[in-house]
């Protein structure tokens, strides 16, 4: 017999020996895992769903958040090519988490936060959902599933904590979601115990799994594999977060300021826990007790907006010293959910820590994974082991502004590394236009506009003439310029009010409705803060109706080229409908003009307007 060599990563069965009807015997090819060109390949064998192996079970963790003295366990699914029970083949894992697998409570208005109120106001209180139970066991999820047990793998996914039939409690970013996750892979490394049910004690040993796991997943989804990963658990070797909230803090303020996720005004913390908990719901009345009405109700400070230790301990970017997975990130430039800073902030401290990285940007809004090629050779070369080079690729790949999201333009980083700062100064002009230029003009003096929420972000930027805001806007580009980065903003103000909304688009005119179909309209970035922070994001303080006050915070980062013929405007304005309270109209906000700019990172083109 002929003797075949086969690279250490390339693992195989044992071979099978077949007895045919006259007494020869023929020695069959194991099946394994194929590769080219530095990825993972479909193999027919694997792509039978009618002979996946697919079956559950629980996992037990180190935690009790359900208060029924005992440790909870989370229920986890998996799907295998039945080579790994007739071969006795191991593969690696491709893992997904999630809350919502198993239903998710309303949308009614009822159960959000009313935000008619001023700012700094005790809020109304608000009334909570019931979440039922969906779906049978064993399928928690289909998802993934297509894409990566043909191509070699084992997919697993598991319900967190407190929903479906996993045992505990949401926290909603809470330490529980970062060591349920963790358990499910100790799990998969031999190294925690899985039974065949909720509380009996016969042990299912992950015997197919070569002990390399990555995670991958969207949005909540997408936060799971990065809560794992902070754990520094042996085993998750990669992970793809897309679109992950990676701060609570972040995903419900912005600088001190209550300001909702696109979409879902009046959302805070207590009605994403309320709208997952789909639970037991015999253990709901502790958990909501215990949770929702005790650590998020005195935690949250739904009145002055400020940082604080709940808060941080729901920022994944103060958890990150042990983390060791390989990173590749995915979000959009136009996601007004999960904003984009949530990976950028990420994405820049673990390559700080030296871990490998990469960052896929779009130009669209909440969700969007990789190019299959780009998460293909991720896991290829961290879960399978194949010297493919990825850590050699790009370190940056942005879908440029009209390209197909399959074909992004690689960078040598992000930010771009030749963007350098502009600066741009503000010329008089309300309630009309005033200008936006790098050269610093004259002494301006100040302007006013008078807050109005009832007038959307949208029709304030597209007025020619309104006091509800003021617009100062650059001469026409005389070539395409390139922005990539952080934006940022200085503005000195006077409020007529103790606290007041300050929201600040930067926008591309003239406005021109679906102009571009990949960009929300002709915003470029927008950003929010609270005045009453401008000294710190831990204390805010009320501010002395007609004093001035110097606020400097930053926009969403973004990598846009803004086309020739276009004029770039700075919005300055008070209420966002969209995102911010709803306070009664009136307030009167004043900017010093001398004292305010913006500074944008550019690479190319028109500097100098």
């Amino acid at each position: 017999m002929k003797k075949i060599t086969m690279k250490k990563t390339m693992k195989f069965a044992l071979l099978l020996l077949l007895t045919l009807g006259n007494g020869s015997i023929l020695l069959a090819q194991e099946v394994g895992p194929v590769f080219k060109d530095g990825e993972a390949q479909i193999v027919d064998a694997f792509n039978d769903p009618e002979k996946w192996i697919r079956h559950d079970l629980w996992v037990e963790t180190e935690f009790d958040t359900d208060g029924d003295g005992k440790k909870d366990r989370m229920h986890v699914d998996v799907t295998r090519p039945e080579q790994t029970e007739t071969q006795g083949l191991k593969l690696p894992v491709v893992y997904e988490s999630s809350p919502y697998y198993a239903g998710v409570g309303g949308n009614d208005p009822d159960l959000f936060w009313d935000v008619r109120q001023e700012v700094g106001a005790t809020p109304k209180p608000h009334r909570h959902p019931d979440v039922k139970r969906v779906g049978e066991r064993p399928v928690i999820s289909n998802s993934q599933i297509k894409t990566w047990v043909p191509r070699g793998y084992i997919v697993v996914h598991s319900s967190s904590p407190g929903t479906g039939l996993s045992d505990g409690s949401p926290t909603v970013g809470g330490d529980n979601e970062s060591l349920a996750p963790k358990a499910v892979i100790e799990w998969l490394c031999g190294k925690a115990k899985g039974y065949t049910s909720r509380t009996g004690n016969e042990e299912v040993k992950a015997y197919w799994s070569t002990g390399k796991v990555g995670m991958t997943g969207t949005s909540y989804n997408g936060t799971l594999p990065l809560a794992a990963a902070t754990t520094g658990v042996k085993g998750l070797e990669a992970i793809i977060p897309i679109a992950p909230n990676t701060s609570y803090y972040h995903y419900y303020r912005s600088n001190g300021l209550i300001r909702s996720p696109g979409g879902y005004l009046g959302e805070d913390i207590d009605v994403l826990y309320d709208f997952i908990h789909s639970g037991d719901e015999s253990k709901r009345a502790y958990s909501d007790k215990m949770i929702r009405d005790t650590e998020m109700k005195n935690g949250m400070d739904r009145v002055t907006g400020d940082y604080n230790d709940f808060w941080a301990g729901r920022d994944y970017l103060n958890d990150m010293k042990p983390m060791k997975a390989a990173l590749l990130m995915s979000h959009g430039f136009n996601d007004w959910n999960v904003m984009p800073e949530h990976s950028y902030r990420i994405y820049k401290k673990a390559e700080e820590m030296g871990l490998p990285v990469q960052i896929y940007y779009h130009q669209n809004g909440h969700g969007g994974p990789p190019p299959m090629k780009i998460m293909n050779r991720w896991f290829t070369h961290y879960l399978h082991g194949i010297d493919n080079g990825v850590e050699n690729d790009a370190k940056a790949w942005i879908v440029r502004e009209h390209d197909d999201r399959e074909n992004p333009t690689a960078y040598e980083n992000y930010p771009n590394p030749d963007a350098s700062d502009v600066t741009y100064y503000l010329g008089k002009g309300a309630p009309k236009l005033g200008s936006l230029s790098t050269t610093k003009p004259a002494k301006q003096g100040t302007e006013t506009l008078i807050d109005n929420y009832s007038f959307d972000g949208s029709s304030l930027a597209k007025a020619e003439i309104t006091d509800h805001r003021l617009l100062y806007v650059t001469s026409e580009l005389s070539e395409d310029m390139h922005i990539s980065g952080v934006p940022k903003v200085t503005i000195k103000l006077a409020s007529s009010k103790p606290a007041a909304n300050l929201s600040v688009w930067l926008v591309s005119l003239p406005w021109t409705e679906g102009r571009r179909t990949v960009i929300t309209d002709n915003i470029i970035t927008r950003g929010w803060a609270d005045p009453q922070n401008y000294k710190s994001l831990t204390k805010s303080e009320p501010l002395k109706p007609g004093k001035f006050y110097e606020v400097t915070f930053d926009l969403m980062p973004d990598d846009q080229i803004i086309a020739k013929g276009q004029k770039i405007g700075l919005m300055i304005f008070s209420s966002d409908k969209e995102f911010t309270l709803h306070p009664e109209p009136g307030t009167e906000l004043t900017i010093d003009l001398d004292g305010t700019s913006l500074t944008l990172p550019v690479v190319q083109g028109n500097k100098e307007l």
